[in-house]
Parts: C-alpha cells; structure tokens; sequence
C-alpha cells in the first residue's frame, strides 16, 4: 500500500476516521473528503500534521472533490451517506438523494482512469428477511414505501445496483462491503451500544426502544477496519459483495445489560431499574417496521481473505466504555 493514494469520502465519520488511521499507518496518501453533515474534525486531528494525510471539508459533488478522485486517486473508498433510522425517519427525500447521488459521482469520477471503488453498503439492504444467517445471494424483502424507515436500505440497495453496473458495463473495478453494527470508539451516541455506555457511565436510564428482545450482531470497529484492508488488496474480489460484521448475535434488552454490569452496576436490582422499554411508536411514530434478527454469514468473507473477527462482545463493550471516559 506503500505510496498509494486513498481517497475516503465520509472520512471524518466514525468508520471512515478509523480506515484513514489504517491506510495512513500502512504507507498510503490518505485524502479524506466530508462535508461534515455527520462526520467532525475531531475524528481526525492527531493526522491534521501526517506528511501523508490531507482533508478536504466538501460535498462528494464539489469540484474539489472531483479533481482529487478524477485525477489523484489509485483508490476510493465511499463511506459517505445519509445514515441512521432517526435521519431516514425525518427526511427520507434527503437520504435517498444523498444516498444515490454521491454513489452516481463516486462511480463517475472513477470511470475517468477505471480507479477500485470499495463501497460501502449496510446490513440494512436485507429488510425483513428472515432467513439467518443472511448470506449475500439472499433476496432483498424490504417492507412497503408508505414505511419510510426503508428509504436508507432502498438507497442503498440502489448503489449496489450502480456499482455493479459499472463493473459489468463498463469494467469498473468495484467492491461491495455490506456492514453489520460496526461500533467502537468515536462512534456517536445516536447509535445503541456508545448511547447505553453514554447512559450508564452517567447514571442515568437506558432507554430500550420496541420490546429489546430484537437481536444484533455487533462489530468492532476494528475487525471492520482490517476487513476492508484485506478486500481493498484482493483483485478476485472485484465485482463481488461481502458481508463483514460478526456471527454472534445479542438481544438489545441483554446488551443493555451487559452495559451496565461493564461500568460496575452488579446489583440486578438497579440494572432492571435502570433498563427502560420504549414503544417504536413513541421513538419514530405509528409506521415504523423493524427486523427481529440481524445475522451475518461471513464465511465468503473469510473464505476469500482468510479474515475472522479477534473482539468478542465484551471487548467491545469495554473499548467502547473506555473511548467514553
């Protein structure tokens, strides 16, 4: 990877901080580009002095953006989309747009000297299936457009349309990772494990929302991270998708829990006390549909990389807890 030249949009997000670290140590030319909707500086001040590390604070769309990726890049990864339930719940035109058009520029720019894009897409693109494991041939069952919860996974599911696309049109070397709960430090607290540890360290309520016995599978940022490492190397991986996430799954009124017991509260009493069910309907209103499990099938993964998650739930928990304090 020595003298590369990566470029990350959404770079200064949670993730994408996390690979510029990555490519950064491994000898790249990091270029990030965030408009900063979601992401923030704070993410990626210890690189704003790296010889090999620069920013631009634009829209993927921008001109400056374009230049880099047109004429600069050896690699793109996009991380940059309109994420999280609340955002998709409040403004569904805003994140199928977002969405699609940074996708359709990403993949336009690239087209220009035929660069890799590794994209990345969600767990959320499986719907409502209720096949477990979900393995990357599944069909997609996502809910009815009247449940605007669907609009992020339908744009999402869009991009992967485009991105293979290009690959078979047009040769476009491109990769799809598809992320299973990805957490670690610097993650926001508007996502459930750093909100519960948020909540626990302070004292405070963990507010469950639905009846917690939905289940996740949560990743470490890390294991993400060396993931994308190994598919961005890989040339058979081109014109594939992989899921990356962990096959261990956990019910979210059991990982509120294990929260608690991880900041010090022993007592079940308090623990119990201090764990809130709330109805979907209060949180996103009367038209919210959910998916009971989230499972990865990571066999592909690790069948054509050799990758296999080195955090276990509580490690995660812990770096989590510790990002916090």
């Amino acid at each position: 990877m020595t003298g590369r030249h990566v470029v990350i949009t959404g770079g200064m997000g949670f993730l994408g901080s996390h690979l510029a670290d990555a490519f950064v140590l491994a000898g790249s030319n990091v270029t990030v580009i965030d408009d900063l909707s979601t992401g923030h500086l704070g993410n990626v001040a210890h690189l704003q002095d790296h010889p090999r590390y620069r920013q631009i604070v634009a829209d993927v769309r921008d001109a400056a953006s374009r230049e880099v990726m047109e004429r600069q890049a050896d690699l793109i990864v996009h991380m940059a989309a309109a994420v999280g339930v609340r955002q998709t719940m409040e403004n569904p035109v805003e994140t199928i747009d977002t969405n699609v058009a940074t996708t359709t520029a990403v993949l336009q720019a690239a087209r220009t000297r035929n660069v890799k894009v590794l994209l990345a897409s969600t767990s959320e693109v499986y719907g409502k299936s209720t096949r477990i494991p979900s393995s990357e041939e599944d069909d997609i069952v996502l809910g009815p457009p009247s449940h605007l919860r669907w609009s992020y996974a339908a744009s999402k599911f869009t991009d992967e349309l485009m991105a293979l696309g290009c690959f078979r049109q047009f040769g476009l070397p491109v990769v799809i990772a598809r992320f299973f709960n990805v957490t670690g430090p610097r993650q926001s607290e508007r996502y459930v494990l750093p909100r519960f540890a948020a909540a626990a360290l302070a004292g405070q309520v963990l507010e469950i929302h639905g009846d917690g016995a939905q289940t996740r599978s949560f990743t470490h940022v890390a294991d993400a991270v060396r993931a994308v490492m190994l598919l961005a190397e890989s040339a058979d991986a081109v014109g594939e998708v992989f899921n990356i996430g962990t096959p261990n799954e956990v019910s979210i009124g059991d990982l509120a829990r294990r929260v608690m017991r991880a900041v010090g509260v022993v007592s079940e009493r308090e623990i119990s006390e201090r764990c809130r069910l709330i109805p979907y309907r209060d949180v996103y209103g009367d038209r919210f549909d959910d998916f009971q499990r989230r499972v990865p099938d990571v066999s592909k993964l690790a069948s054509w990389t050799g990758w296999r998650p080195e955090h276990d739930l509580d490690a995660t928990i812990g770096d989590v807890i510790a990002g916090l304090r």
